[in-house]
């Protein structure tokens, strides 16, 4: 018995290790799955950039930053990242995503637009929205028709219109994608509201009840003179690669406000936070990871961090001040205050060309689209200038134009200075992708990835030619007096003649005599990018400071673009059928009053209330005959009625036949 104890004690031992060690490996593999997830947790980062600008009136720049996780690594369930957006990425595959609603137009002369801020929040007015797919390409079409309607049911909005070919096409060279799965819409003429506000809102954690969010009030936001609210997703998630970061979403709101305090005889005004926006702040939100405020001007209050900008020979450094609204609660709110003390004049940094489009000719059916580019007070011309004596510069422009206006591509010409310049030389490549009427989808642009719609995509080369100020000092002779910094004499015109066809009357829409609007053009500019650069390592931890840092494309819309169509007298199908509605209910209302009547029973009808007539009414008939002054007749018997019963049929039988007559002779005239 005893070596049996003895075995069974050593089977004891044994399970006993090794539950202790099944138990720590489980510990150890649990901390490290832990650790991970720390790693890879979601985030969200709230910001708020306050800019003076030139002419009386504040920039106001909010910026929300949320990220989650690699699906594969941290799952599907989130507590901070939108659920809808998770599932719209997943569900149409969708890579990079931008969506813009925009009231107002940016002055891009008096508020600048070569700074990161304008470039890339700056958009034309209504809805934009471009998308890259990551599908195969004969459902890239039919991924981004799905896309419009979830996003037109997200944020209460027409973008389902962009489903049809008329409304979108696949542009290659203005973005950063090329693949050939990029598709690009915009509704120039969708008005912006508080309904489209309130879904971009539902999109943040806390909502607009705690953090800079709260600032957002309707009133003080829609009175401003410039409103666009934004919505940027890039997402890596159907990367196999290990290095994917997941789904990270930006949300920008830019409102440009005038406030309405001034500073006695200084030219700009004073304003803080709750003037601007009617509220102070109570405090950060409870789940984001960093909320600050950040202003370009030195101001009131006593910031906490000073980031100073690195100069370079192009531009001066800018000083950012940085106040964190972590500090603050309910009981000491934030209200941050500027006050100017001495009266400053300055101006924005502005693209190398202004460009603006606008119609040549004159009547409703022909005609030429022009768009003109004239050069700034800006000196961003010289980094790419080697020649003293001329300067080209890369611009490209692409255009999406209606089929129902017809652009003549072989009649394009290019102006410099007023004087024609060859195209063959100027222009570099030009991509056109031609329209056809009633969009017929099985077109040869279809196969290229194109979308039936006219589309003109241009990058050519524009000649400046320097013209420096001459000046005669101290009876020496002219000498060069802009030699640092010379002024450009350009203006540069791009004409393409057009005619305006004809829709059927059901294409109109209900306002067709106000014209049709033909989106803004974009244009960029290839050797120049904006981005500003800090000399603080702490930038990069801001994703407001960190998205400055970042090197973009220059970028600028032109106007929306209103085009008078031919219109039909709306008025005449009114006319014809009021009239012919009439003449059918005369026809049929006296043709069923002559089917209907019973002559015989109306006799009998006044023969049975003639016997019925008594004393007391023939005594009631002469008194009132007497009060009257009128003699008294006596009633008559309804047997005198039989002589004109022919004469009251045949005035029936020929009021029927006139209208029989009218009907048919409208009947044989309309065949």
């Amino acid at each position: 018995m005893f070596p049996l104890s003895e075995g069974a004690d050593q089977m004891s031992f044994l399970k006993s290790s090794f539950l202790l060690f099944l138990v720590l490996f489980s510990a150890s593999e649990s901390t490290a799955e832990e650790d991970k997830v720390e790693k890879l947790n979601e985030e969200f980062k709230e910001a708020l950039l306050l800019r003076p600008l030139p002419d009386r009136k504040v920039l106001a720049h909010f910026h929300f930053q949320s990220s989650a996780p690699p699906t594969r690594t941290y799952g599907r369930h989130h507590y901070i990242f939108p659920k809808s957006i998770y599932q719209l990425v997943h569900k149409f595959q969708v890579r990079e995503m931008e969506l813009s609603f925009t009231q107002g137009r940016w002055n891009y002369e008096r508020w600048g637009g070569f700074d990161p801020i304008s470039n890339s929040n700056a958009k034309p007015p209504g809805v934009e929205l471009w998308a890259d797919f990551d599908v195969p390409q004969d459902q890239v079409d039919d991924s981004w028709k799905n896309l419009t309607h979830a996003l037109s049911g997200l944020f209460c909005a027409s973008i389902n219109f962009l489903e049809h070919s008329t409304s979108y096409s696949a542009p290659q060279w203005s973005f950063r994608s090329f693949s050939g799965k990029l598709r690009y819409g915009m509704l120039p003429r969708e008005a912006v509201c508080t309904e489209n506000l309130t879904p971009w809102l539902k999109l943040l954690p806390c909502r607009d009840k705690a953090g800079l969010s709260s600032l957002l009030d309707r009133p003080s936001i829609y009175r401003g003179y410039y409103h666009s609210q934004r919505l940027h997703l890039k997402s890596d998630e159907f990367d196999t690669s290990k290095m994917s970061t997941g789904i990270v979403l930006e949300q920008t709101l830019t409102v440009v406000l005038q406030p309405n305090t001034f500073s006695g005889k200084i030219s700009q005004p004073s304003w803080s936070l709750s003037s601007l926006f009617g509220r102070k702040v109570s405090g950060k939100c409870s789940l984001s990871n960093s909320s600050n405020v950040v202003t370009l001007y030195s101001i009131y209050h006593f910031p906490k961090r000073v980031i100073k900008g690195v100069e370079n020979l192009q531009k001066k450094g800018s000083i950012l001040y940085e106040f964190p609204v972590e500090d603050y609660d309910e009981s000491e709110p934030f209200d941050l205050e500027l006050r100017w003390k001495v009266p400053v004049v300055w101006s924005c940094e502005q693209t190398p060309l202004r460009a603006s489009r606008f119609l040549l000719g004159s009547g409703n059916e022909r005609g030429a689209i022009a768009i003109s580019m004239k050069s700034t007070k800006s000196n961003n011309v010289e980094r790419v200038c080697s020649d003293e004596k001329e300067c080209w510069l890369k611009v490209g422009i692409f255009q999406v134009v209606p089929w129902y206006v017809k652009v003549y591509y072989h009649t394009l010409e290019l102006f410099l200075d007023g004087e024609p310049q060859s195209t063959i030389h100027s222009i570099e490549k030009i991509r056109v992708s031609p329209s056809e009427d009633k969009l017929n989808i099985e077109s040869v642009e279809a196969m290229e990835n194109e979308a039936v719609v006219s589309v003109i995509h241009l990058i050519f080369l524009s000649g400046l030619s320097l013209r420096p100020n001459l000046a005669n000092i101290g009876g020496k002779g002219p000498i060069l007096s802009s030699a640092l910094h010379p002024k450009w004499a350009i203006a540069q015109e791009l004409r393409a003649h057009s005619s305006a066809g004809f829709l059927h009357i059901d294409e109109y829409p209900s306002d067709a005599n106000q014209g049709f609007d033909i989106p803004s053009a974009v244009v960029h500019f290839a050797d120049f990018q904006s981005n500003m650069s800090f000399d603080d390592n702490f930038s990069t931890k801001v994703p407001i400071l960190s998205k400055l840092q970042e090197k973009t494309p220059v970028l600028s819309y032109t106007e929306v673009l209103l085009v008078p169509l031919t219109t039909p007298d709306f008025s005449m199908p009114y006319n014809v059928i009021t009239i012919t509605c009439t003449v059918f209910a005369l026809y049929f209302g006296s043709l069923l009053n002559a089917l209907r009547r019973r002559v015989g029973e109306e006799e009998r009808l006044l023969r049975g209330k003639a016997k019925k007539t008594g004393p007391l009414t023939l005594m009631l008939s002469k008194l009132f005959a007497k009060l009257r002054g009128k003699p008294w007749e006596p009633p008559k018997t309804p047997s005198s009625s039989s002589s004109p019963k022919s004469s009251i049929n045949y005035k029936l039988v020929a009021k029927v036949a006139l209208v029989a007559c009218i009907a048919a002779a409208w009947q044989y005239y309309f065949q």
